[in-house]
């Protein structure tokens, strides 16, 4: 059987390539972030339902006001009120969100990166959830 004759490897051969430099408009995204009060608007958000998302009519509005019920809170702020329905929806529906709530959400001054930040760690938070149950 015949072979290549082997060459004779130098220790330039084996030093590291010096990494590729990336355009400074690439490389100075910056990562997507919630603060503190946008981030207990997620957490607060896991108890809502989704009736909390509905617009009481004028029966239901009727049945509050006679007998006190109280509906339920939305949030005066509008940009986090756009946060609260999404983390309601994403909590209870996961990642089926109609698009006009998406529209809102982006429209109240989000981005798509702090939408897939709340959606994954909303994701995380369930399977926490699951291994407790399950242990």
């Amino acid at each position: 059987m015949a072979s290549l004759p082997m060459r004779n490897w130098t220790a330039e051969d084996f030093a590291p390539a010096e990494p590729a430099k990336l355009p400074v408009a690439v490389a100075a995204k910056p990562a997507a972030k919630l603060s503190a009060l946008e981030w207990s608007i997620v957490a607060m958000a896991e108890r809502d339902t989704l009736a909390s998302l509905r617009e009481p009519g004028r029966f239901l509005s009727a049945l509050t006001s006679l007998f006190g019920l109280r509906p339920a809170n939305r949030l005066a702020n509008d940009r986090l009120e756009a946060l609260r329905r999404i983390s309601v929806l994403a909590w209870r529906k996961h990642w089926n969100v109609p698009k006009s709530e998406l529209r809102n959400f982006f429209d109240a001054g989000f981005t798509p990166d702090q939408y897939e930040l709340v959606q994954k760690s909303i994701g995380l938070a369930r399977i926490a959830q699951r291994r407790k149950t399950i242990r």
